[in-house]
């Protein structure tokens, strides 16, 4: 099968292709079912370190598979459950327990952008485009799409973006918190084995946790005190002590997740 998504396990990296390439890597209505599947599998394994979102060849995603549209997304019907599926993916890739990045050359557009926007990380080189210019096509975005790229860069950027389809560089995108840095083209791949790394070095249990306090501080209310105790959960783990011990000897910690 052509269009499809790719799940490449090794060494505790969890590497995930979005794989269309004959159409700059359009998503359909499966590859969106499977992006879920594949994001829940490697979530729940224990062996991952991290999770690396890239597209097949030159580009990110370009979209939509907008050919399907009119077969399997005609009726207010088949849109709610097609626009749930893609939200329901999205929001996998949101609360997905390991460390996400995405590398980002060509083009991440419409369905594209909503998966970048959902990673923790997102590195692309010069090459890469931006933007959701679905205006020009009659629809518009599924509110349950929509809220990452809200939560991600706010509502002035989504404006400019969805309002007048503009198409933002590699720079600009930087500059509006679309990505988090951007490299020549040369260096976009040892860039990512370094973040990559970065991420593995740490313990695993504290990535999941920093995650988690992210996402709830994200949310305008106070802890309470049953959270904040909770926040100290790592002093029971052996991780923890291992982490100390490696400091005060000077070598390098060995951590197993524990």
């Amino acid at each position: 099968m052509q269009n499809h998504i790719q799940l490449h396990l090794q060494d505790g990296l969890a590497t995930v292709t979005l794989h269309n390439p004959d159409k700059l890597n359009a998503i359909n209505l499966a590859m969106w079912r499977e992006l879920r599947r594949v994001i829940e599998q490697a979530s729940q394994d224990e062996s991952v370190r991290c999770i690396l979102l890239c597209g097949a060849g030159e580009h990110f995603a370009s979209g939509g598979d907008l050919e399907e549209f009119q077969t399997l997304r005609a009726t207010l019907a088949q849109a709610l459950v097609y626009h749930e599926e893609v939200a329901s993916a999205l929001e996998t890739l949101r609360h997905c327990k390991h460390p996400t990045v995405a590398m980002i050359r060509g083009a991440c557009i419409g369905g594209g952008l909503e998966i970048a926007a959902q990673c923790d990380i997102r590195i692309c080189d010069t090459s890469a485009r931006f933007g959701a210019p679905i205006n020009k096509l009659g629809f518009s975005m599924y509110p349950g799409e929509m809220a990452g790229l809200v939560k991600l860069a706010g509502l002035a950027v989504v404006a400019e973006i969805l309002l007048e389809a503009r198409i933002l560089n590699a720079e600009e995108a930087a500059r509006k918190n679309l990505v988090s840095r951007v490299v020549a083209p040369e260096q976009l791949e040892e860039e990512i084995k370094g973040c990559v790394r970065r991420i593995m070095a740490g313990a695993p249990q504290v990535a999941t946790w920093h995650k988690h306090w992210m996402r709830r501080l994200a949310h305008d209310t106070p802890l309470t005190d049953a959270e904040k105790a909770a926040s100290f959960a790592f002093l029971d783990t052996e991780d923890y002590r291992e982490g100390l011990r490696a400091f005060l000897q000077k070598r390098k910690p060995c951590f197993t997740g524990r």
